[in-house]
């Protein structure tokens, strides 16, 4: 199964890579659009999400979107010899560093750590999705972890050139409730 989800996983990022500049933009665009008409996102008071890298869906933009609507917005610092993550409110991305896997993290210094129970949304993020909710993220393992406690709403955004038909699911793994494309939302498992 390990090996199919690294098939699955090293097909969808060649995908992105050939995205262009405009294409990347033009559909980030689109996907921050309807994630702000969300009801989801509208009634979230605190959400949590990764700053993106590389090919993934333009987070900054969906943060300085929550900054301007009031919202709390929380980013995930990765405890690796755990494989557990924290959540940390910030309110600038002066607060961020770069730290593990190329990823922008909290200053733990300057922030504060949010719990989970005050969370309302978790944006959660990955490089493959099943219409059913099932993810392949980047084979850490954090949010499957981090999400099996939790119960606040999950959403996860996509191109459309991430979707796959099917994604070999195991046990520990938690599908989000909602994907949002460029194109369409997808309802993937009845919300809390």
């Amino acid at each position: 199964m390990g090996n199919s989800k690294s098939i699955i996983r090293k097909s969808i990022l060649a995908r992105l890579d050939r995205l262009t500049e405009d294409e990347y933009d033009g559909r980030s665009a689109r996907i921050l659009s309807r994630l702000t008409e969300d009801g989801t996102f509208t009634n979230a008071h605190s959400v949590a999400l990764t700053v993106s890298r590389g090919r993934e869906v333009d987070t900054r933009r969906i943060i300085e979107a929550c900054w301007q609507a009031g919202k709390r917005v929380s980013v995930p610092k990765c405890i690796p010899d755990t494989r557990a993550m924290d959540f940390y409110e910030i309110a600038s991305f002066s607060q961020l560093e770069m730290v593990y896997l190329d990823l922008l993290e909290p200053i733990t210094e300057q922030t504060v750590r949010t719990a989970s129970e005050e969370l309302d949304l978790i944006i959660v993020p990955g490089v493959a999705f099943s219409p059913a909710g099932f993810r392949i993220g980047y084979g850490g393992g954090y949010y499957d972890r981090f999400l099996h406690d939790f119960g606040g709403r999950t959403v996860s955004l996509a191109f459309e050139t991430q979707l796959v038909e099917d994604i070999p699911a195991s046990p520990h793994d938690i599908p989000v409730n909602k994907i949002i494309t460029e194109e369409r939302v997808i309802l993937c498992r009845k919300t809390v």
